[in-house]
């Protein structure tokens, strides 16, 4: 469904992507492990077309998104739902208002009826009730699930975790990651996450690629990482201080 095609991406004189590929099927989670700082972020906002690269493609059902108009790239942004790392809500909005803004912002539909989504896909990450509280007022294990339900408001085909387990205890990582799998087998979606959480990486991956030095160096089933006589990949599931990673 996606396919990646020697992206690189710098900002200034520092290299982050570097002839990068990678290619991701229909339906599987794809994690993307590696450092704090190696690139996923940046990898992820380039698929979302946040970020445009230097140079390469990214191909998502066979179409260049770099190719596409204004009117194209806007639906198939309607597509695409994202998990930012921080949550990314709205202070000043309510929990509802955050959930629904897609549809606030960009369809005829009543507030009445984009309510009466934001309170199924609220239902959906386990939340009820809760759609009239402010941010402030939610933990961070709450703001996170909120993101989600926003990521999945509108339906979307392809959802982006941009380190959804980050900075919340272990139970509601745990949390994190059963409706990440529920959501890809109830939405059938195509995920792809990005974490240094190898924890995180087995629990919820079809497949897992490794990024060090702005390139994809292994990809495997969660098996196959975690034998990996890859001495990088080694190194960092492992959680070692001596090895090629410094």
């Amino acid at each position: 469904m996606i396919e990646i095609k020697n992206l690189c991406k710098s900002f200034g004189e520092q290299v982050v992507l570097d002839n990068l590929n990678l290619n991701v099927r229909k339906g599987e989670t794809m994690v993307v492990i590696g450092q704090s700082g190696c690139g996923k972020s940046v990898l992820l906002k380039s698929i979302a077309r946040i970020l445009d690269p230097d140079s390469g493609g990214i191909f998502i059902d066979g179409k260049n998104i770099f190719d596409l108009d204004k009117k194209r790239l806007n639906s198939l942004r309607m597509k695409i739902g994202v998990l930012f790392q921080g949550g990314a809500l709205f202070d000043s909005l309510t929990v509802g208002e955050n959930v629904g803004f897609l549809f606030l912002e960009h369809s005829k539909k009543s507030r009445r009826e984009i309510f009466e989504i934001v309170r199924k896909k609220l239902a959906m990450v386990g939340l009820k009730g809760i759609e009239d509280l402010k941010p402030a007022q939610l933990s961070g294990g709450m703001k996170k699930r909120v993101g989600l339900a926003r990521a999945i408001f509108g339906n979307p085909e392809l959802i982006f975790y941009d380190e959804p387990t980050t900075g919340i205890d272990p139970i509601m990582a745990a949390v994190i990651n059963n409706l990440i799998k529920k959501m890809q087998k109830e939405l059938k979606v195509t995920s792809i996450v990005v974490t240094h959480d190898i924890r995180n990486a087995y629990e919820v991956g079809n497949r897992i690629a490794m990024l060090y030095q702005g390139k994809i160096i292994k990809i495997g089933t969660p098996d196959e990482i975690e034998n990996s006589s890859n001495a990088v990949v080694r190194q960092f599931i492992q959680g070692k201080i001596e090895g090629p990673i410094r």
